[in-house]
């Protein structure tokens, strides 16, 4: 039996460590991390490491048991002796079996809340960083981190750290004892242990290198699937499907030919390990069997002996399957170190300048010039001088790339300008709470977005608490409650990712709704209607009429028939300001706003002209 247990403990040291020698290394330390996560939990993590301790005894004693029945029982003949020995397992058994509940359950507990803590600090990090960090940075590499990484850290906190820890308690305590038991023999058995450990070095290294390579592939699959399946409505009308098939089995054979060399490698390694420690096991009982005929130990010493060898045997083999893991997780936990790590690019100054209120939404660029990090020698805007006054509509118009939007991101604190200032309500963006200064504005994007949600969830998203009945009233201002009332479950109804079962224009209707309900000071309109139909354009249009009256408004609009009532037209074109003034001005004066009227109005000299088409 013992000879059966220790194969089977062999086998699983063979095993371990070829597994172990295939994980991508990294520093153990890089764990130290998450040290800061478990001090709140002294009482659980003082219950486990008592668990841990009760457990590894019990196991150890079993082998002082072994011997006195061989020795004692088996040598006596007596029935009382035998009888004794198995009450006495299973009161051992009793304590191991309760302790590993203990233990169990009170690491899995840590693991899980540690990991809980991690994830909701993480993602309430990423939610502070600046546009910078994600223009740099995969939103799937974060996803990443906040999946992957943090479920691997789970399974070490809650439950490889109290392996790797009963294991070394065996070790350390199945070592005493072997040496006690026979030090002659416990001097061979660390003879054995170069000559494992030799090729598990050397292949391993080989072995690791192949593990990442296929880990490489294996991602390159995986981003080819995100992208394509991103993007289905565009592969299936190109006719692409053939293509993107051939595509994806080219990466799939090479993430399996990667994997066929790295199997082949640890195969290699496996057998030449199982080799080295049968040959070492056979080898020791053969040297304990000599003993035991020359009177140097006792058969029972020698079983004893065999026991605690399978205990050591089977504790190295957990541990190197551990210490693989451990360095895995090290890994994960210094990417989502990391990560914490990142600081915001921008964020609200220590002792900030209060905005005053009521809030009345005035806008005043100083002189501003400012470059996207991502081309630091390509200016957005130039020297843009211009102040918005209170309750005034000014709209924003020129050919694309001209900078629009960059002062809407300008606006809301995405990025700081290079030269110049921005001063919302008389304050300086810089000097104001980022939270107040969001708090006062309202955006309609171009491109609205859509949660996976209902509609009571997309439109409160303007302002949380927000009740129903207002939320509803903000619907009907926007005129979206004709087609989310026509829904199957009306508002409560689930518009689906991106909101994949609305139109266009029904998912522009929800992003004014949201905008309406937020009620700020400052409203930021970016192609607003663009996405409507003449008959809905219209519908909306009087919606907005309504929100603008004595609201400080700005307008980015491509089509100038949306811009005729702007107080203001300011014409912009390679960043700059090149005219200001009405439609009637504007097109009196000639130029740019002259030139692109002409695309777009039948009289383009006349100021009163009309659109040739309200839909384009």
């Amino acid at each position: 039996m013992a000879r059966q247990n220790a194969r089977q403990n062999s086998e699983g040291l063979a095993g371990a460590a070829t597994a172990a020698a295939e994980r991508p290394r990294a520093e153990i330390g890089a764990l130290r991390g998450i040290v800061p996560y478990l001090a709140p939990y002294k009482a659980p993590i003082a219950g486990a490491l008592l668990a841990l301790i009760v457990a590894a005894s019990a196991v150890l004693v079993m082998g002082i048991g072994l011997r006195e029945l061989v020795d004692e029982g088996f040598r006596s003949g007596s029935r009382d002796l035998l009888d004794n020995a198995l009450i006495g397992l299973l009161v051992v058994i009793v304590a191991l079996t309760g302790a590993t509940f203990a233990r169990f359950f009170l690491v899995s507990w840590i693991g899980e809340r540690v990991v809980a803590d991690i994830r909701c600090d993480v993602f309430g990090h990423v939610l502070s960083l600046d546009p910078l960090f994600y223009e740099e940075t995969r939103v799937g590499e974060v996803l990443s981190r906040l999946t992957t990484d943090t479920t691997l850290l789970q399974s070490v906190v809650g439950s490889q750290v109290s392996v790797a820890l009963r294991n070394l308690l065996l070790f350390l305590g199945g070592t005493a004892m072997l040496v006690i038991t026979s030090p002659r023999l416990t001097g061979f058995v660390f003879l054995v242990v170069p000559l494992v450990v030799v090729p598990i070095i050397l292949l391993g290294r080989r072995v690791r290198r192949l593990s990442r390579a296929s880990q490489d592939r294996v991602a390159d699959v995986g981003a080819f699937i995100d992208e394509t399946l991103n993007a289905i409505r565009i592969v299936q009308s190109f006719g692409h499907e053939q293509i993107d098939r051939q595509r994806f089995t080219d990466r799939v054979s090479d993430a399996f030919a990667t994997a066929v060399r790295r199997i082949r490698m640890r195969a290699f390694l496996t057998a030449i390990v199982m080799m080295l420690v049968f040959g070492s096991v056979g080898v020791i009982l053969w040297l304990g069997g000599h003993d035991v005929l020359a009177g140097r130990i006792t058969a029972g010493e020698l079983s004893a002996f065999v026991f605690y060898a399978v205990v050591v045997a089977g504790s190295v083999g957990a541990i190197s399957e551990v210490i693989g893991d451990l360095q895995r997780a090290a890994g994960a936990s210094e990417r989502l170190m990391e990560l914490l790590a990142t600081p915001p690019g921008l964020v609200s100054p220590a002792d900030p300048v209060a905005l005053p209120q009521p809030a009345t939404g005035a806008v005043s660029f100083e002189h501003v010039t400012f470059a996207y990090p991502s081309r630091p020698d390509t200016p957005a805007i130039q020297d843009f001088v211009l102040d918005v006054r209170a309750g005034e509509t000014v709209a924003l118009v020129g050919p694309s790339g001209a900078g629009k939007s960059t002062v809407f991101q300008l606006l809301l604190r995405f990025y700081d300008p290079v030269a110049g200032r921005i001063r919302f309500d008389g304050v300086d963006l810089r000097d104001a709470d980022l939270a107040a200064l969001r708090a006062g504005i309202a955006i309609v994007p171009q491109d609205a977005v859509i949660f996976a949600a209902d509609a009571w969830e997309n439109i409160g998203y303007g302002r949380p608490g927000a009740t129903r009945d207002e939320i509803r009233a903000a619907a009907e201002a926007a005129h979206a409650t004709e087609f989310l009332e026509a829904l199957p479950d009306g508002f409560d109804s689930f518009l689906g990712e991106k909101g994949v079962r609305l139109s266009g224009g029904q998912r522009q209707r929800i992003a004014i709704a949201r905008a309406i309900l937020r009620n700020a000071s400052l409203l930021l309109l970016d192609e607003a209607t663009s996405a409507l139909d003449a008959e809905s354009e219209r519908i909306v249009q009087k919606a907005l009429d309504h929100l603008m009256a004595g609201r400080t408004t700005l307008v980015i609009a491509h089509r100038l028939a949306t811009v005729l009532k702007a107080d203001r037209i300011v014409v912009m074109d390679g960043g700059r300001i090149v005219a200001i003034g009405t439609h009637a001005d504007l097109i009196g004066q000639g130029g740019l706003y002259a030139r692109l009227a002409e695309l777009q109005f039948d009289r383009p000299a006349e100021g009163g002209a009309e659109p040739r088409d309200a839909a384009e």
